[in-house]
This record gives structure tokens, sequence and C-alpha cells, in this order.
């Protein structure tokens, strides 16, 4: 299991619908299982990732949690 954050100044919207293009159907292939405006879950291949933004003072701070896909998480955070 892997969990890593990252702050950034994008909108809570803007990151939960890149999660969701970037580890849904047309990205990774995972099922989106879970999805409202604080996070975001997705499951298949035999593995999970969770995302959680935390809407702070002048920043964001997302959290990803995953089994199976560590190098994908370490590589979403990359892109935001």
């Amino acid at each position: 299991m892997l969990r890593i954050a990252k702050q950034t100044k994008l909108r809570p919207d803007d990151i939960i619908d890149k999660a969701s293009t970037y580890f849904g159907k047309k990205g990774q292939g995972l099922e989106e299982k879970d999805r409202n405006s604080c996070c975001v879950s997705f499951e298949g291949a035999g593995g999970y990732v969770a995302i959680t933004v935390a809407d702070e003072s002048n920043h964001r701070m997302v959290d990803v949690e995953t089994t199976e896909f560590e190098y994908q998480a370490k590589h979403f955070l990359k892109i935001l």
C-alpha cells in the first residue's frame, strides 16, 4: 500500500475530474466506485485508488492511497 500527498492550487472539482480521466475507464481502466466534491475512488485489476482533496486556505492538499497502482499514483501527482 502507498499513501502520498501533494499541494496544488487547482480547484477541487478540477482535481477530481483529472483523477477520473486518468484512473477511469478511458485512462487506467479502473471502475469509478464513489465520487463527491472532496474525493473519488476506483477499483479494478486487484487494486484500488482513493483520492481525497482537502481545501486549505490558499491551496489544496491531494492525498492518494493505493494498492497495485503505486507507479500510476506517483505519476498522477506529478502531472497535477
